[in-house]
């Protein structure tokens, strides 16, 4: 026992050795590159090595990571470097994160690869831009919480020569308000800057960077993982907007060569394809940019809350946990799914008026005098398919069931868990985009139960559920493709950044251009269930447009012209998403999701003893399933 204990004794001792030795080389780093002495007392300020854009840690995790042990007033992440700058509110919680976290293993979530952190304290943590030269009108543009203090001007404002240029901006459409915020940064061959999102709290919607002195090319990464290289030509005009500037991260790399197109080389616009034939290397030379923006004076209300700094709070609050049983379930639904279709009812509806092509075609197959039930049936966009089938429909929202009334369709409120039909008396149902809202297999199970039941022998249920897999045999589903004709015009976006030399002005150029969890066990007690791998968290919510990280989800509804009731009228044209006056009237709803994935829905139907499955497929980011009642 004794001969084990000093074992474990002397293994203790050569790892704490091995942090020191990590630490002092640390220090020399730190000494040699920011020229920033470490210090032996407790302070407000860490530098954290192996943490640092320089060795593949991101903004995010780390943020994470040292969250955890206090408020953080600031986070330093110098462009190329592998060590970060902290300060925390007070000392005390400083020093906790250094007994935690010195000398601690983690693994870096986009590379998969595991790093030590070692951690020493400074007297204050300090920004250096020798990297590039840089220079601010307006108001000063603050690296260390990459923001701007509103309250302080500078003095001077914009540079008078910019007038003309700018007016020239807001006559083409380029910008909807003068700018009241200029960066100007020069980046000489080998200088770039890391890839970020302008804060969005900070600057309105729409910002422009002129390009000035050599062209160079800026990489655009979206957070699926998708990267766009777009060449920005000498004296052009960079315009991001949407989801360009509010969801995609941009950058530039620090090399002395870009990669561009060889047959463009006299032009040098566009994106840079994969063309390897048509590739060549192109010489940096030094290059000046002027990056206008407009200070927001009110939170952003983007549709992009999970990359929102304004919304971050309000996520915190509404973000509820997995249901553990029936009850928490019921509740979920209730607060994440019922009340929000009662408030979002009128906009809803009004995004909802095209039929999708295979189910008319269902509808329409049917013999003439069926009955036919559509349970979930929304605005009632399927109750008037085909003229020559009786059909009801029925919805959990009474709002929507009285739009439906004023279509002048037979519709009712009930759940789709018990429909007061009789049993037996349908010869057809339609259940489209309704069971991909119940939080628990058990009840997305029992609604299709339900919808037997309704079904007399031979009848045939159509049933639509939102697909994990969004993209599939190498197909984007409408939902993720940049001009988007799904009808969810309360989420679409401009994708990419649009860049138009000056002095042609060119067409816009756009930056467009997993596994799923465990499947659906037949047995529901099975511990492998997809809902059991998730029964402990917190839902996250979704970023609009992206591919799904999770089945169980929120999914933001932005909703138009505000808070309406049923009757009053919503003005989306007059108000676009973006606007100043939507982002101040336009509140967002969370919807609960859980997303299917491939064979989870026929593996639910197959495991009834009554019904029998017909078909499956996949139609435009949906697993569909026609059933046979037995």
């Amino acid at each position: 026992m004794e001969v084990k204990t000093s074992k474990g004794h002397l293994k203790v001792h050569k790892m704490k050795k091995k942090v020191l030795r990590k630490q002092v080389r640390a220090q020399h780093t730190l000494m040699r590159h920011e020229g920033i002495e470490c210090i032996s007392h407790p302070t407000q300020s860490l530098v954290i090595a192996n943490a640092g854009l320089g060795n593949g840690m991101s903004r995010q995790q780390l943020l994470r990571i040292v969250e955890e042990y206090g408020l953080v007033e600031t986070l330093l992440m110098p462009p190329n470097k592998p060590y970060s700058f902290v300060k925390y509110g007070t000392t005390e919680e400083a020093k906790k994160a250094f007994d935690a976290l010195n000398g601690k293993e983690v693994t870096l979530e986009d590379f998969g690869q595991n790093i030590v952190l070692y951690i020493n304290f400074v007297e204050k943590a300090q920004k250096t831009l020798k990297h590039r030269r840089v220079k601010h009108f307006g108001y000063e543009f603050c690296y260390d919480n990459n923001n701007v203090n509103k309250d302080k001007p500078l003095p001077g404002g914009l540079p008078e020569i910019c007038d003309l240029f700018l007016e020239k901006c807001l006559k083409q459409g380029y910008i909807e308000h003068k700018p009241d915020q200029l960066t100007v940064n020069q980046y000489e061959p080998g200088q770039g800057i890391p890839p970020h999102i302008d804060t969005h709290s900070a600057f309105e919607d729409k910002i422009i960077s002129l390009s000035l002195g050599a062209e160079i090319v800026m990489d655009f990464k979206h957070p699926d993982g998708h990267t766009v290289a777009i060449m920005l030509p000498r004296c052009s005009l960079l315009v991001m907007a949407g989801e360009s500037r509010y969801l995609w991260t941009h950058g530039i790399t620090p090399r002395k060569y870009d990669i561009i197109q060889a047959s463009e080389l006299g032009q040098k616009v566009g994106t840079i394809t994969a063309d390897v034939g048509d590739l060549t290397l192109n010489r940096r030379e030094t290059r000046t940019s002027f990056t206008f923006r407009k200070v927001r004076r009110s939170p952003c209300n983007c549709i992009y809350p999970s990359v929102c700094d304004s919304q971050k709070g309000q996520q915190r609050q509404v973000q509820p946990s997995f249901p553990h049983n029936d009850m928490e379930a019921s509740k979920l639904e209730q607060e994440y799914v019922h009340k929000v279709y009662e408030e979002i009812a009128t906009h809803f509806s009004s995004t909802r008026h095209s039929p999708w092509p295979r189910i008319v075609e269902f509808l329409r197959s049917l013999p003439k005098g069926s009955i036919v039930a559509d349970v979930g049936c929304g605005n009632g966009k399927y109750l008037g398919i085909n003229k020559d089938l009786y059909m009801v429909g029925c919805d959990r929202s009474k709002n929507l069931a009285d739009i439906c009334g004023e279509k002048n369709f037979q519709a009712f409120v009930c759940d789709a868990l018990s429909v007061p039909i009789r049993s037996g008396s349908c010869d057809a149902c339609i259940s489209i985009a309704v069971i991909h809202h119940f939080s628990t297999v058990e009840r997305r199970l029992a609604t299709i139960c339900e919808l037997a039941r309704l079904l007399r022998p031979g009848g045939t249920a159509l049933i639509y559920v939102w697909a994990m897999e969004q993209e599939y045999k190498n197909q984007k589903s409408k939902y993720l493709k940049e001009k988007n004709d799904s009808k969810d015009k309360e989420e679409e976006i401009n994708i990419g950044g649009v860049q138009r030399p000056l002095s042609d002005q060119m067409p816009d150029s756009s930056s467009q251009d997993s596994a799923c969890s465990d499947r659906l066990l037949n047995d529901l007690n099975d511990e492998g269930c997809a809902a059991k791998l998730v029964a402990d968290s917190r839902l996250p919510v979704h970023t609009n447009r992206t591919s799904f990280h999770s089945q169980d989800l929120l999914v933001p509804w932005h909703l138009k012209g505000g808070t309406k009731k049923k009757g009053e009228s919503i003005d989306t044209v007059s108000s676009p998403a973006g606007s100043k006056e939507s982002q101040e009237l336009s509140p967002v709803f969370h919807r609960y999701y859980h997303v299917f994935c491939e064979g989870e829905l026929e593996a639910a139907c197959r495991s009834l003893d009554c019904v029998r499955v017909q078909k499956s497929y996949y139609d435009q980011g949906n697993w569909c399933v026609v059933l046979e009642k037995l």
